[in-house]
């Protein structure tokens, strides 16, 4: 249990790790790696950070794990190159002489990323687990680069790990990944990539290994529009924002493979009872994510004439014609909604909300795509973490992502956690339930008022399976 004591998580070293062979980019073209609408679009945003808790570990030293790890992360870099590099821009002149614009690039020098090496000696797994209690807030602490936006990856590395050992055994494994550089699906290519180099060599070297799934480093424009984008702006004043969220409460609730049918079934009874287009099929995530916008927004205490948004973060890869690689390491999402009146939502049920989330993702094709981009295109911007309304509930991450794939030789990881990175009043983060068969996990981040109210939700409780 955890004492009463302030939990401390000390740092014991930090060291570079850079890519364990030459940049293939040198010999590939140069080292300039242009960002997209999709990467350039996240100067704002904080790093990525996910984790994973292992508690199996052999009987082995802490000293050989941290070897394993170093040499693998080396390794993994080699293939994952943009990781091991440094953001950098250029001013565009103007007639007149004035910066009229800026161009940024990841410049892949090889300048390698941070590893860390830390220990919470009053910190266990039970604690880092809290299970039916809010998520601690010293897990915040297991993650480097805290509070670091994306533009501060010119100076900071674009990938830094830490490896927290826990009082009792177990390691936590975390990431902070440059958004710049690649979306969710990225983040967990190279994450398993560098679990299978770590498990692959009994030397642990990771040497000459070729993965089952290389990254796809190309970037990828619409047909027109070549590389660099210039933003359009004098300073960087101008469009770099930081963002600090207001004190949340943030819980686990887990929704098992048979909550998840018993939601899609009354979800499809519902929307084919009230409406005259029977052919539109629900599936258990959009009833999940119609569930949490109903009962979120119920939360908020909401007059029925207040609008509410449910914001879906959706991947484009597949959606493209011809479509890209599954592979493509980069960013290519967009943040989708829809949009009714709180009074609308809870008045016509689960059924009519689930399809105006089905109606936003099945909308969501290869024309609706390219159309985004050229608007991108014809008026460059960055996002703002300002922009997500306090109306709105924000579904983000995505429970088809091998999270409990990443064994690096010491078997299934026992739970996968979050740093305080994008997180504000309404984000809901989807992850795979520990036990697969297609349950779910759901990180959901509220204002405290709105927690509490949550939690006597007599609708969402009675399809969390456990919290």
């Amino acid at each position: 249990m955890l004492s009463s004591s302030t939990p401390l998580v000390e740092i014991l070293s930090k060291l570079t790790v850079k890519p364990s062979e030459p940049n293939p980019s040198s010999t590939a073209g140069g080292q300039r790696h242009h960002l997209t609408p999709w990467d350039v679009s996240m100067l704002n945003a904080h790093y990525i950070q996910k984790g994973l808790l292992f508690t199996n570990l052999p009987p082995l030293s802490i000293n050989h794990i941290l070897h394993r790890l170093k040499t693998s992360l080396a390794a993994a870099l080699q293939h994952f190159y943009p990781l091991a590099g440094r953001l950098a821009n250029q001013k565009v002149i103007g007639k007149d002489g004035k910066v009229a614009g800026f161009q940024f690039h990841v410049d892949c020098n090889g300048e390698g990323a941070d590893f860390i090496h830390a220990v919470a000696g009053n910190i266990t797994a039970g604690d880092v687990l809290a299970s039916g209690k809010d998520i601690p807030s010293f897990v915040k602490s297991f993650f480097p680069l805290d509070g670091a936006i994306n533009h501060d990856g010119h100076s900071a590395p674009l990938l830094a790990v830490q490896v927290t050992e826990l009082a009792g055994g177990g390691v936590f494994v975390a990431c902070s990944f440059n958004h710049v550089v690649g979306d969710g699906t990225a983040y967990w290519h190279f994450f398993n990539a560098w679990a299978e180099i770590a498990r692959f060599k009994a030397d642990h070297t990771g040497a000459g290994v070729k993965l089952s799934r290389p990254p796809v480093h190309r970037r990828w424009f619409i047909d027109g529009e070549n590389p660099p984008i210039t933003l359009p702006f004098s300073d960087t004043s101008e469009f770099i924002e930081r963002f600090s969220p207001p004190r949340l409460r943030e819980r686990f609730f887990h929704f098992s493979c048979d909550s998840l049918a018993g939601l899609k079934a009354r979800a499809n009874h519902e929307s084919r009872t009230t409406s005259t287009e029977n052919t539109v099929t629900i599936s258990s995530l959009q009833a999940l994510a119609a569930l949490v916008w109903r009962s979120i927004t119920r939360a908020r205490r909401f007059p029925p004439e207040q609008l509410t948004s449910c914001r879906l973060s959706i991947q484009n890869r597949s959606r493209l014609s011809p479509p890209l690689s599954a592979d493509y390491f980069g960013n290519s999402i967009y943040a989708l909604k829809s949009t009714v009146s709180a009074g609308e939502l809870e008045a016509n049920g689960l059924g009519w909300a689930a399809r105006r989330v089905n109606s936003v993702i099945s909308s969501h094709a290869d024309a609706a795509v390219r159309r985004l981009l050229r608007e991108y295109h014809a008026a460059p911007a960055v996002y703002k973490m300002t922009m997500y309304d306090p109306e709105s509930v924000m579904m983000a991450s995505s429970p088809r992502f091998d999270m409990y794939g990443c064994d690096f030789g010491w078997g299934k990881p026992s739970a996968v956690r979050c740093g305080a990175a994008n997180k504000f009043d309404g984000k809901v983060s989807s992850f795979p339930g520990r036990e697969g068969g297609g349950s779910v996990d759901l990180e959901v981040c509220l204002l405290p008022e709105v927690m509490e109210n949550l939690l006597r939700d007599n609708e969402f409780t009675a399809s969390v399976s456990s919290s």
